[in-house]
């Protein structure tokens, strides 16, 4: 059941849903900023006043700015299903949870919708106006964090290998060694290919790789145990090396983009 925290990740209680009574501190496009809810910022999130009020000036064009995007019933629907099924639940059992936490559907549901709005907006208006990096940016990127693509740099491995293919595959439904050799090796890291090392990092202690061709012979190998640090070749690191600059990116582009609206944001300070 801690699963169902997962809910969580999707706030339930957004700074919008909150019930504070309290005096108006700014007008922010239209849509007020309580003097409670900068306390309760400030409190929840360790930070001092400025950057709370920062924090709900950023919310409030935010909001501003979804105004126009729409999701529909049946997509809500949709990705109510897909984390009902992450956690392995069906909905009427989701609904009976929720109701445990005191919160009622027709809120998760439009808790839901604020989130898919908030992913639209970020997708439309954010990460379409990030430019592709070349690959000299990428290597620059990977030279600067290179503590961030550490792998192991020893696996101590069975190595199994026969002449067919099969035989191969039926000792690992069988475990039967006929016509399979074995033997215990130690790899180093940069003595391989990255697409092995790719293949070894996905298998995990006591897995086996699938079967592929060594040229005069079939092999796969049992993980017995990784150890040691290495950097990844930048070959096998380039498509992680992107992702990470991509999120790096996309921070920077969104602190840009409400920056912008903040320049000329109407914004009436109270108390």
């Amino acid at each position: 059941m801690k699963k169902l925290f997962l809910f969580g990740l999707i706030t339930l209680i957004t700074l919008a849903q909150a019930k504070m009574i309290d005096g108006i501190a700014m007008i922010v496009e239209g849509e007020p900023v309580t003097t409670a809810e900068i306390r309760a910022v400030q409190r929840q999130n360790g930070v001092s006043k400025a950057q709370a009020v920062d924090m709900l000036v950023i919310n409030r064009l935010q909001k501003a700015a979804m105004k126009d995007i729409v999701v529909s019933e049946d997509e809500i629907d949709s990705k109510i299903s897909a984390i009902a099924a992450q956690n392995n639940v069906s909905i009427p059992q989701m609904q009976k949870i929720l109701k445990k936490q005191g919160t009622s559907w027709i809120s998760y549901r439009n808790t839901i919708r604020e989130a898919m709005k908030r992913e639209k907006f970020f997708k439309e208006k954010v990460i379409n106006s990030i430019p592709a990096p070349s690959e000299d940016e990428l290597k620059l990127f990977y030279k600067n964090h290179k503590k961030e693509f550490t792998i192991p740099s020893t696996f101590r491995m069975v190595e199994y290998s026969s002449k067919d293919e099969e035989q191969l595959k039926q000792f690992l439904q069988t475990k039967k060694v006929k016509g399979v050799r074995s033997k215990t090796v130690t790899m180093k890291t940069k003595t391989m290919s990255p697409t092995l090392i790719t293949t070894l990092l996905q298998t995990q202690n006591g897995a086996y790789t699938h079967p592929f061709n060594a040229g005069d012979k079939y092999i796969m190998y049992k993980m017995k145990s990784k150890s040691g640090r290495a950097t990844m070749p930048f070959e096998l690191a380039q498509p992680i090396a992107l992702a990470k600059w991509k999120q790096q990116q996309q921070g920077k582009a969104l602190k840009d983009y409400f920056e912008k609206l903040r320049v000329n944001a109407d914004i009436q300070k109270l108390r």
